[in-house]
């Protein structure tokens, strides 16, 4: 086995990184719009040569206020898988009722957060920053997949998670206090959030036949490509927030090279960073070789 994760375990570690909202981001609490949200490595604004220092600090804000927003997107439609995958389990093991119930309970919490997030960064933004969705609309789509394929879309989204902070925003002191201090608390509960995930495309995974298991990764497929439609979209709205924030237009050209550049760095935040996670790839091993080289062959599109 190429993990040694369970549930009771799972809880016990949830208990002790528990935090409430109130401490991480209590009434009044101010973000520093003098400095970056999002490391260059997820942002990937630096190349863009024709904006100079402030424009480049400002797209990269936006890119944070998507960053947050799409978590909270992405939130919306875990939250029910979780509960969905729990209620069968109720009159079952305790505690692994019990750690899929508070792996809901804190996703809801996180999509608390980044609404109060969203709410303190237009206050002082000053400009209007679209995200796409609606989250419901986003969520059915999702949610209408072999529950496999959304497990694993998933487990790829929690494990991203992880690697952004630690690999890029941990050690980042360039970065907004606040915004860090966001990201350093999301990614203290997902990191349980991984580890019973695993366990859930595990469970959901055994008994199947070569067959539903190739149909499941298709599903897995089907849902990255309707997710990288919508991050097209948003790369279009963010900007149309940035030109509305420092007043400026741009040529055709200038306006699809941009596009193209954006569209590509949302696609490794989202998906490419996901996809290429040795903890992810492990567990698409683990059940289906077939799908983890099906994966490998489709990660360099999204680098």
């Amino acid at each position: 086995m190429f993990h040694e994760f369970n549930y009771s375990a799972i809880l016990a570690a949830s208990s002790r990184a528990s935090w409430e909202i109130e401490d991480v981001i209590p009434d009044g609490a101010r973000l520093d719009f003098t400095r970056p949200f999002m490391p260059e490595a997820l942002a990937r604004i630096a190349g863009l040569d024709r904006l100079s220092a402030d424009e480049k600090r400002i797209f990269n804000q936006i890119r944070g206020h998507d960053y947050l927003s799409i978590f909270g997107l992405v939130e919306e439609f875990i939250l029910p898988f979780v509960l969905d995958h729990a209620r069968p389990q109720l009159n079952g093991d305790d505690e692994r009722v019990r750690a899929l119930l508070n792996f809901a309970s804190e996703e809801a919490k996180h999509i608390h957060l980044f609404k109060r997030f969203h709410a303190a960064f237009t206050e002082d933004f000053g400009h209007e920053c679209k995200v796409i969705g609606p989250a419901d609309a986003v969520a059915a789509e999702v949610l209408r997949h072999d529950p496999l394929s959304i497990a694993l879309v998933i487990l790829m989204i929690e494990w991203m998670s992880q690697s952004h902070y630690v690999d890029s925003i941990k050690d980042n002191q360039d970065l907004d206090p606040l915004f860090k201090s966001l990201l350093k608390h999301h990614w203290m509960e997902e990191a349980q959030h991984a580890k019973l995930d695993t366990l859930m495309v595990e469970a959901l995974a055994e008994g199947r036949s070569p067959e539903a298991m190739t149909a499941a990764i298709d599903g897995f497929f089907e849902i990255g490509l309707y997710l990288d439609a919508g991050f097209r979209a948003q790369a279009e709205l963010n900007l149309a927030a940035f030109g509305g924030a420092v007043g400026r237009t741009f040529s055709g050209e200038e306006r699809e090279a941009i596009l193209t550049q954006q569209h590509q760095a949302l696609r490794w935040t989202y998906l490419g960073s996901g996809l290429v996670h040795p903890k992810f790839r492990a567990t698409v091993g683990a059940i289906s070789p077939e799908g983890l080289a099906r994966i490998d062959e489709a990660a360099p599109n999204f680098a």
